[in-house]
């Protein structure tokens, strides 16, 4: 019963891993580090409550659920003395697309609220919908609207006429 329940929940982990990376570095608008530690913990806790998650409709969703409060958690509770630094000593190098606008992307993330950052995260990079990311934030859907309603607006007054510059158009 035991290895079954092991082996389900690797498959569901194998499988879902790069997703839940890839949203986590967006959450963390690039630190690659902090975003394995948050799919780590989310894993974690998932793996914890295999018997009961692996029961839900999707679980898929639940995961990216409880990295999203994982995230606002840490961010929460970050100590005082960490300090972000703008230069990233050994940044990876990025393949298959524009480096420039993906930086200029990140980089503008970064710039926002932490909640403002996941509902952005939520509504437009996994392509939730207001309730769906109101649910796994834990707020209204009414707050939802306003965070993306002034993240985006942010995004537009920080990367202006820049991101028109940084599109190369072939």
């Amino acid at each position: 019963m035991r290895q079954s329940r092991e082996d389900g929940f690797m498959e569901f982990a194998g499988g879902l891993t790069g997703h839940l990376f890839r949203s986590a570095c967006l959450l963390t608008s690039g630190d690659t580090y902090l975003a394995e530690d948050l799919v780590q913990e989310t894993l974690g806790r998932m793996y914890l409550k295999w018997g009961r998650i692996s029961q839900v409709d999707n679980p898929a969703a639940y995961a990216q659920t409880v990295l999203v409060r994982t995230f606002l958690t840490y961010r929460r509770r970050r100590s005082a003395d960490e300090r972000p630094v703008a230069d990233l000593p050994d940044a990876p190098v990025i393949t298959g697309s524009d480096p420039l606008l993906r930086l200029a992307l990140l980089q503008a993330l970064g710039q926002l609220p932490p909640k403002d950052r996941a509902v952005v995260v939520l509504r437009y990079w996994e392509d939730r919908s207001i309730e769906e990311t109101a649910d796994a934030m834990n707020v209204s859907s009414a707050a939802v609207r306003t965070r993306a309603s002034r993240a985006l607006a942010r995004l537009r007054a920080q990367l202006g006429g820049s991101l028109a510059e940084l599109v190369a158009v072939t």
